[in-house]
């Protein structure tokens, strides 16, 4: 006797040899014997053999007319043996009862199971909606099919063109378009990233990173809604001053301008002058959401999305020939006394601009050297030369007071990278950290940082501050690790009891914040806190360095990310191949003419700070990838290998290039791949 039975959801068949109770066993056609429950076998039958029954079988199910079956089965449930009798017109043969079964249970559609070999018609409506979705899947899989084919063939589908950021970087995987680009991926042995670019759906690398950075935190776009520029309502006194700013070439948000005045008894004061668009900018207003929309100015090579609209920067930009609102310091100094201040004092004035100093036309004609001698001749000379004395001051009281906090000195030694891209072609340039210029832009936005945070401690003002060291946590590197704070706290990175980031208003958030609350100490004195627009706890405050510390992260990774690339460019654009670099620690290395860093696995230990000579392989501008291998190492130069304390010195240079240090999140981020500035085209190492 043979059997058909179901098992795990399989038809199956095989031969008898025993049975005892309520189980058969059974041995299948391969020879692999089986124990069968009763119920769980659907026919016994004799002939033919359970091979050919199987094969007979599969040919009766595929003649099977399901839409005549459906219509013969009725609307009560059924037994398989009850249905064949009417749709064969006689008792189903053993072959034509199996046959019966297969069909009706491959046809799910059609037939409902109700158990063991019983079933029952679907429903009209049910039956005619199913076979509907069925066709309709048939036709998008004909669809998808072209899809795949154009793709293949490195044709954009006209109706994938619209939707290509969204197919790349956040996909509804039940869409044709996303099914047909995987799968076209997978014959390609390709990723959807380089098939786009292939097919024209992504114009250049350069566009991808730039794109999936703008659909992920500009959804909506870069742009601004058409706004009204603010006026000043104060009535404000012109300061008697000439103020100058010093910046890149590419900078447009001047923020800091300086002046420098002798007075009769010897001393000297030194102005600090912010450029205020918190005087026309109010709390909440349409300007205020936009700018808190976006937190910041966001940078990268050859290219920046403002924080503010262009009209609005203009407005209050510190530009040469006007006379701007301003926030202003003042700081007066005893050139005797080893420049000490001797009293500041803070006011919102009208200051005149007379001179935007550009770097690229005053590097080679201010140094230590020329400013030691007095030799050379450029704008605001003697003020430069009163502004680097003071400077050198500031720095050596800051480093005394990095001892105090138990740190190392600073670092000298390390180059800042300034890019300039136009028309696709990249320029890298080398500066080295703490030329004159440098210096004196970092101490005095220190300075007046810090000076405007106590003030806002004075007065009982909670503002936006940057703390380093003292923190919780396990291990150095989290005590040292930068926060954002609503009080006062030590930065001793820095070097400095407090430090609130007041002077980048027009391109920071915070500063803005920061910039309307000192505002109100200089306004109303010990009455501030009345009037301040956020209150001690405030909510809207702890939002406010919430979010500020998210998108600042974001944009943060943005710009290394952009500059990884535009360094992968430099390599293609000089076709180089054999390069030096540097040892920043253990596997970690940077090229020297650009701020490139490569992990090379299995390199052998080298001091830090020594040269070697790299054979580049390849790289990707997709991945931001490169291969090397190592050729030869150098002898590492003298007190390369010192040690660094890691945290990394915060220097608000005010304007975009070489911009503002930022702390990583990590004090020992210079053995990360990459260490960025915040504002502007400029990488630190």
């Amino acid at each position: 006797m043979n059997l058909f039975f179901e098992e795990s959801g399989d038809f199956k068949v095989g031969t008898v040899l025993s049975q005892a109770g309520e189980a058969y066993q059974v041995e299948m056609a391969s020879g692999k014997r089986t124990k069968v429950k009763t119920k769980d076998v659907l026919l016994q039958y004799e002939k033919p053999s359970p091979a050919e029954l199987l094969e007979q079988a599969k040919a009766v199910a595929a003649d099977v007319d399901l839409d005549f079956l459906w219509e013969v089965a009725g609307e009560e449930e059924f037994g398989f043996a009850e249905l064949g009798l009417e749709y064969f017109g006689h008792a189903p043969l053993a072959a034509e009862a199996a046959g019966l079964i297969l069909s009706l249970h491959s046809a799910p559609v059609y037939f409902y199971k109700k158990g063991r070999g019983r079933y029952k018609a679907a429903p009209e409506a049910s039956l005619k909606a199913a076979l509907t979705g069925i066709e309709k899947k048939k036709q998008q899989a004909l669809v998808q099919a072209a899809y795949v084919e154009e793709l293949k063939q490195n044709i954009l589908p006209a109706s994938m063109q619209p939707l290509v950021l969204q197919l790349l970087f956040k996909p509804d995987k039940n869409t044709i378009e996303y099914k047909a680009l995987e799968a076209a991926c997978n014959e390609l042995h390709t990723t959807p990233q380089r098939l786009m670019l292939a097919v024209g759906g992504v114009a250049a690398p350069k566009d991808l990173h730039l794109s999936k950075f703008l659909f992920e935190n500009f959804p909506k776009g870069a742009g601004f809604p058409s706004v009204p520029v603010p006026g000043v309502t104060a009535k404000l006194p012109q300061a008697e001053v000439a103020a100058f700013s010093i910046d890149d070439v590419t900078t447009t948000e001047i923020d800091d301008a300086f002046s420098v005045q002798t007075l009769p008894d010897g001393m000297v004061v030194v102005g600090i002058h912010i450029a205020a668009p918190g005087l026309g900018i109010r709390p909440d207003d349409v300007i205020d959401k936009m700018a808190r929309q976006r937190m910041s100015t966001v940078y990268m090579p050859g290219d920046k999305i403002t924080m503010l609209p262009d009209e609005i920067v203009d407005a209050f930009t510190l530009a040469e020939g006007t006379t701007c609102p301003a926030l202003s310091l003042y700081a007066t100094l005893d050139p005797k006394a080893d420049w000490a201040v001797v009293d500041t004092v803070t006011r919102a004035e009208l200051v005149p601009i007379a001179n935007n100093l550009r770097h690229n036309q005053l590097d080679d004609l201010v140094n230590e050297e020329t400013l030691a001698s007095g030799e050379g001749e450029y704008p605001h000379k003697a003020d430069l030369a009163v502004l680097w004395q003071w400077a050198q001051q500031l720095e050596q009281g800051r480093m005394k007071k990095r001892e105090a906090f138990g740190l190392k000195p600073e670092q000298n030694n390390r180059v800042d990278f300034n890019f300039y891209v136009e028309d696709d072609v990249v320029t890298v340039l080398r500066r080295k950290r703490g030329a004159p210029l440098d210096k004196i832009v970092a101490e005095l936005m220190i300075f007046a940082n810090s000076t405007w945070g106590k003030l806002l401690h004075d007065h009982g003002v909670p503002g936006i501050y940057r703390a380093q060291g003292g923190g919780n946590g396990n291990g150095w590197a989290a005590k040292m690790a930068v926060r954002m704070v609503t009080h006062a706290a030590p930065h001793q990175g820095l070097g400095v009891d407090q430090y609130a980031w007041s002077t980048s208003p027009l391109r920071r958030y915070t500063d803005l914040v920061n910039q309307w609350q000192i505002l109100a100490c200089a306004e109303h004195g010990v009455t501030a806190p009345l009037v301040a627009p956020f209150k001690p706890r405030d909510a809207n405050l702890f939002a406010i360095v919430s979010a500020f510390d998210a998108a600042y992260a974001a944009y943060g990774d943005f710009q290394s990310n952009m500059e990884r690339y535009w360094c992968l460019r430099w390599l293609s654009q000089e076709n180089a191949r054999q390069v030096e670099a540097v040892v920043l620690k253990d596997e970690i290395l940077r090229l020297v003419d650009i701020p490139l860093v490569i992990k090379l696995p299995g390199m052998p230990s080298v001091a830090r700070g020594a040269q070697v000579k790299l054979d580049l392989l390849r790289w990707d501008e997709v991945d931001l990838t490169i291969e090397a291998r190592l050729l030869e190492i150098a002898a590492a130069p003298e007190g390369a290998a010192g040690e660094h304390d890691g945290e990394q010195d915060e220097e608000d240079q005010g304007g975009e290039t070489p911009g503002e240090a930022v702390e990583p999140a990590d004090p020992a981020a210079e053995t990360q791949l990459a260490e960025t500035t915040a504002e502007s085209d400029s990488v630190s190492s």
